[in-house]
């Protein structure tokens, strides 16, 4: 992994489901490019990571705004400034073809995956539009044409759609907003699950489908990593991408969702 040790050297960033995964592997190359950071997540671990990182913990539910006005509150308290948010919160809860899904598991998959990122982006706005600067990096999904995830793939693509409308309105303050849509990533074991592991025979076999897909439509047919997925999140961030906004950019191995 390539590090650019001093490309954050006084930059203030934020990054969202910091605790584990992609977040914190994004909020390690931040800290190790010399980033100062503020880590949300709302799980008690994010205080595990920051320490290690010497960051800012925030313990906060982005699913409501309440909670996102109050983390990026605390954030902008601690940091003077906000020069780049990374919103990560999200990920499918369920495998399973879609008429199988119940209504209020649909609206939970919507609550999870699209609504922290909207929230967090209204929360960090005026801060932003203040300074007349700032970098918005939402992470998406390949996912938006994938099966067995319908749900998660209808908010991931909300996301998208975000992503390139509030670019379009924010660029006149010297805000930029971009994303990358992960593909499949291999990660630990999650700590704090996002839902039921899948148990019946069936409900494995649904997953599976989803792995085979996943692979089946990358055409270097294998899993990104945590660093993958990261270094393209971290590029997107800096100065070195100043002339990228509104762009959703695939990291999977050539699946482009």
């Amino acid at each position: 992994m390539s590090v650019h040790v001093d490309r954050f050297a006084g930059k203030k960033a934020v990054v969202t489901g910091a605790a584990q995964g992609i977040g914190l592997a994004v909020a390690r190359r931040l800290a190790q490019e010399s980033a100062q950071l503020v880590l949300v997540d709302r799980s008690e671990m994010v205080r595990e990571a920051a320490d290690d990182l010497k960051a800012h913990a925030v313990i906060a539910d982005l699913e409501t705004y309440d909670g996102a006005q109050s983390a990026i509150a605390e954030a902008q308290d601690r940091l003077g400034r906000i020069d780049c948010l990374v919103n990560n919160v999200g990920g499918t809860i369920w495998a399973k073809p879609y008429e199988h899904y119940a209504p209020e598991e649909i609206q939970a998959e919507i609550q999870r995956s699209l609504f922290p990122t909207l929230w967090t982006c209204r929360a960090v706005l005026p801060h932003l539009i203040e300074q007349r600067s700032g970098t918005i990096v939402n992470v998406s999904s390949v996912a938006t044409r994938g099966i067995n995830r319908i749900p998660y793939a209808a908010a991931k693509g909300g996301i998208n759609a975000l992503t390139a409308s509030l670019a379009l309105e924010t660029a006149p303050y010297g805000i930029r907003v971009v994303a990358t849509a992960p593909g499949g990533t291999d990660a630990p074991a999650r700590r704090v699950a996002r839902g039921p592991a899948p148990g019946t025979e069936q409900e494995k076999a649904w997953y599976q489908q989803i792995v085979d897909q996943t692979v089946a439509s990358s055409l270097l047919k294998r899993y990104g990593t945590l660093d993958e997925q990261a270094a393209a999140i971290v590029f997107l961030a800096s100065d070195e991408a100043s002339y990228i906004t509104g762009t959703v950019l695939p990291v999977a191995g050539g699946d482009l969702g």
